[in-house]
């Protein structure tokens, strides 16, 4: 179990490093260290999240926005609030969740994909119009 969560943890820094690093207004949240080994959390400037999911999804990740205690509410997080996230940066956020299945190379595909879909949801083109169509 300790090697598995070592594992994780590498995952994980990788993937925050790599998305503060690549990303525009991106910010962490919650404690850099202080986590669970498999949970990455950070909020996308102008980004709403249900347009970012979408666009993950279509290119094959599968994540999340808010908390995994209240996934099927449309409320802004709990959590991320009482964290002191502003409003905007909580309809940006993003939960990327890891487990004993995923490789560094799925953390590479996300560094890959993830910045130039920000680009274009930041630059208005890739949004979801009334009628759930995207436009891009």
């Amino acid at each position: 179990m300790a090697k598995e969560n070592s594992r994780l943890v590498s995952l994980r820094d990788g993937l925050i490093q790599g998305i503060l690093q690549s990303v525009e207004e991106v910010r962490l949240n919650g404690h850099p260290t202080r986590r669970l080994p498999g949970n990455a959390s950070v909020s996308v400037s102008g980004v709403e999240g249900e347009a970012l999911l979408l666009q993950l999804d279509m290119k094959g990740i599968y994540a999340s926005t808010g908390s995994a205690c209240n996934s099927s509410s449309v409320e802004p997080s709990h959590v991320l609030t009482a964290l002191g996230t502003p409003e905007e940066a909580i309809h940006g956020s993003l939960r990327l969740t890891l487990g004993r299945n995923n490789l560094a190379e799925e953390i590479d595909y996300v560094l890959e994909v993830l910045p130039g879909i920000v680009g274009r949801l930041s630059a208005g083109t890739g949004q979801i119009q009334k009628g759930g169509k995207i436009n891009e």
